[in-house]
């Protein structure tokens, strides 16, 4: 069987090592006699599986001991709704930074629970830049700031924390979670889909500041209640338990590789190949602003758009997969995430010179 370099934005290609383990462990956990699939959530296999999970994500992140980790569902946009049912608290509302396609996501929802103010948008620079944060319009009286850390269309990623006072910090963490180390204490919630850097879809990771637990608002459905949903341990209702057990199976590989800052080191290695290849020529362009440059989503364009198909045609031969851009900005976007070697990063350089060569 021969691997492909899966460059997906998410789902997104799992760690060879994981996948593996995952196959061997298919039809018998552990002697358990059944796959995880078929376990009971409240079993004591499975809540080994869950409290293993929970401990490995911890210890990776760094997460205080007054933070809750939440295993949740319905991935970020069913976050885009449940963090203001729950944040808001009496509030009149909140404010947004507006960068891209998943910020303007969360605008949309937020704004059926209260008043958002846009507080900042790139979007007069057509989204290839962050906003300074100087030019922030903060209401000290806003319930939460929400920011996105990492567009994952739209490639801009924050390589700063912005400082917001008195008022909790929440961040859509989906696309860049794990993937460099992160001060958890300078945020009031962390969320993220899991299917970017920690695992397969279905799973959504919910870092709290337990102070915010109590504030949902009372049409809040049990199952999206933050508090109700840590007194029970992410068990409410039933966990995605396949989920989170290969979720448990990347945290373990990620400890292994040295922790989130070996990661940093290889995010910044792997963008840095190619970004410098984008920038040594006028036949590719990288429209975003260099300070502003994701680790994890690249987009870039050709010189000439009528190329874009032969480009993504050869791509597949050389096994250099699902590099076609978001339908909303077009181009190319190569993911490169966790697991993402830079072998792949590499032969997308190389066919990328070679391409160039033929057609520049």
């Amino acid at each position: 069987m021969t691997r492909v370099y899966n460059f997906s934005a998410g789902p997104a290609a799992l760690p060879e090592p994981v996948l593996r383990q995952a196959a061997e462990e298919m039809l018998d956990w552990h002697g358990a006699g059944m796959s995880v699939m078929e376990m009971s959530h409240r079993g004591p296999e499975f809540m080994s599986i869950h409290a293993q999970a929970q401990a490995d994500l911890r210890e990776l992140l760094g997460v205080p001991s007054n933070y809750r980790t939440l295993f949740m569902q319905g991935g970020a946009i069913a976050e885009n709704a449940i963090v203001p049912m729950n944040l808001m608290r009496g509030r009149a509302g909140a404010d947004y930074i507006d960068t891209g396609a998943w910020s303007q996501r969360s605008i949309a929802e937020a704004r059926k629970f209260g008043r958002i103010n846009v507080a900042a948008s790139g979007a007069d620079g057509g989204y290839t830049s962050i906003p300074p944060r100087a030019h922030w319009r903060l209401d000290p009286q806003a319930a939460y700031v929400h920011i996105c850390s990492n567009e994952t269309i739209g490639g801009v990623q924050y390589h700063w924390t912005p400082e917001v006072g008195e008022v909790p910090l929440v961040a859509d963490v989906s696309s860049d979670i794990l993937s460099r180390p992160l001060d958890v204490s300078r945020f009031g919630l962390l969320y993220g889909g899991a299917q970017k850097n920690i695992g397969p879809a279905g799973l959504t990771i919910v870092i709290v500041r337990e102070d915010l637990l109590d504030g949902a608002h009372p049409l809040t459905p049990d199952a999206f209640n933050y508090r109700l949903q840590a007194e029970a341990d992410s068990m409410l209702n039933t966990p995605p338990t396949y989920a989170i057990y290969v979720a448990g199976l990347v945290f373990q590989w990620l400890k292994a590789q040295g922790g989130l800052t070996a990661m940093a080191e290889r995010n910044r290695s792997k963008a840095a190949l190619l970004y410098d290849c984008l920038d040594a020529t006028a036949f590719y362009r990288a429209p975003v602003a260099r300070e502003c440059r994701s680790w994890m989503n690249v987009p870039f364009k050709l010189h000439d758009e009528r190329l874009d198909a032969a480009f993504l045609q050869g791509a597949e031969a050389a096994g250099l997969k699902q590099l076609k851009g978001h339908r909303m900005v077009g181009g190319m976007r190569a993911s490169i995430y966790n697991a993402m070697p830079i072998e792949g990063v590499r032969a997308l350089v190389a066919y990328m010179k070679d391409f160039e060569r033929r057609h520049g």
